[in-house]
């Protein structure tokens, strides 16, 4: 209200000095100041009227704005502060700045150290370019060339199944047999390996399951759970090959390997009494292929020393015949208490003290001479 009152009081200088209403002040804020003659800024800050406040000047956002776009020209930093000679501006701390992200990303996205295991596949903008060897290799910087490193010679081994549960299958008998089995494998081609399977792992694991399946169905329980596994195994091994190979996947079959091959837990006792009663059969055949191989054995011993002995007889025919009488004899009378000595017309009975018949409880009776006997040679 003061204003507008000094401010009407005084029309007539105010229109005949300028047509400007608010005067033509010297003062620092548009006006007269209080001691001036004409009319004052009505918006312009009163002397003393904030109390003294200091009006506040540029913050730091702004200063640091002006810097960034360069302001201030050559004498000063933007802030209206003079710069100091020698001294970068904003401008050139910026290119420098720049120029220092720029190295590092070509550093860290064109070198690469790749390990005497791996291989790398580069790509151009998604596309196959190449394959990189061990080494420190150069290449595009990022996105134009990007490099997948590959360890080739990691043999990784895949369980099967790989939360160890059940894994029930069905044999060419109608069986079903509960088969636990691991997979070795590595990557034999980064390329196709990156780029012909989506997901390797996936159609390695179905690729197993295929080819075990397919096997058991051609197998009975015995080779399952006994000593089968082991052509079972190279059988599943060339299988998966072949299905990878026609996949073009880039990987080799290292091995399979057959951990466990047991009935399922419901049958399981059945199935012992089963396996040991055939356990005790293939003992019994054993045992009886031994038996014969023995009598074979004989026989054909027997069949040879005839041989000899045949040869022997066509040679001398008497000789041999006597002493096959006399063998004979021998074999027959080696148990006997009797002793026969063959002389010219006379036979005598000898009583040798050793071939003295005794009874098996009787007690022993001393010898007695008898007569002697004449007879006809025996």
């Amino acid at each position: 209200m003061t204003i507008l009152t000094g401010w009407f009081q005084r029309p007539t200088s105010l229109h005949a000095e300028e047509k400007n209403p608010w005067g033509s002040g010297s003062g620092s804020g548009g006006g007269s100041g209080s001691g001036g003659d004409g009319p004052r800024n009505p918006w312009a800050p009163q002397p003393g009227g904030n109390g003294g406040r200091r009006i506040p000047g540029p913050s730091a956002l702004d200063e640091f704005i002006k810097r960034a776009r360069g302001g201030g020209g050559g004498g000063s930093d933007g802030s209206g502060r003079p710069r100091i000679p020698g001294t970068p501006n904003a401008g050139t701390l910026w290119l420098i700045g720049v120029a220092i992200i720029v190295v590092m990303w070509i550093a860290f996205t064109s070198i690469h150290a790749i390990g005497p295991q791996q291989r790398a596949v580069v790509t151009f903008f998604g596309r196959y370019a190449g394959t990189l060897e061990p080494g420190i290799r150069l290449t595009l910087p990022a996105p134009f060339n990007s490099v997948m490193k590959v360890d080739v010679r990691e043999i990784k081994t895949d369980t099967f199944p790989e939360n160890g549960g059940e894994n029930l299958m069905l044999t060419g008998d109608q069986n079903v047999v509960d088969v636990n089995y691991s997979v070795r494998w590595d990557i034999s081609n980064p390329q196709d390996y990156v780029f012909q399977i989506a997901d390797p792992k996936s159609t390695l694991r179905a690729t197993a399951e295929s080819a075990m399946r397919a096997v058991l169905a051609t197998s009975t329980l015995d080779d399952a759970i006994g000593s089968g596994r082991g052509a079972m195994e190279v059988k599943v091994q060339q299988n998966m090959q072949s299905i990878l190979d026609s996949y073009n996947a880039g990987i080799h079959i290292q091995g399979v390997a057959i951990k466990g091959a047991q009935p399922p837990e419901q049958v399981s006792d059945a199935f012992k009494k089963v396996s040991a009663a055939q356990q005790e059969a293939q003992g019994n055949i054993n045992k009886a292929r031994g038996y014969a191989q023995q009598i074979l054995a004989r026989a054909q011993g027997e069949a040879a020393s005839f041989d000899v002995i045949y040869a022997q007889y066509k040679l001398a025919p008497e000789v041999t015949r006597k002493r096959m009488y006399y063998e004979t004899m021998e074999q027959v009378m080696a148990h006997s208490d009797k002793t026969i000595v063959e002389a010219p017309g006379v036979v005598p009975y000898l009583p040798l003290p050793g071939a003295v018949r005794r009874a098996p409880d009787a007690p022993a009776q001393p010898a007695q001479t008898p007569a002697p006997v004449q007879g006809d040679a025996q």
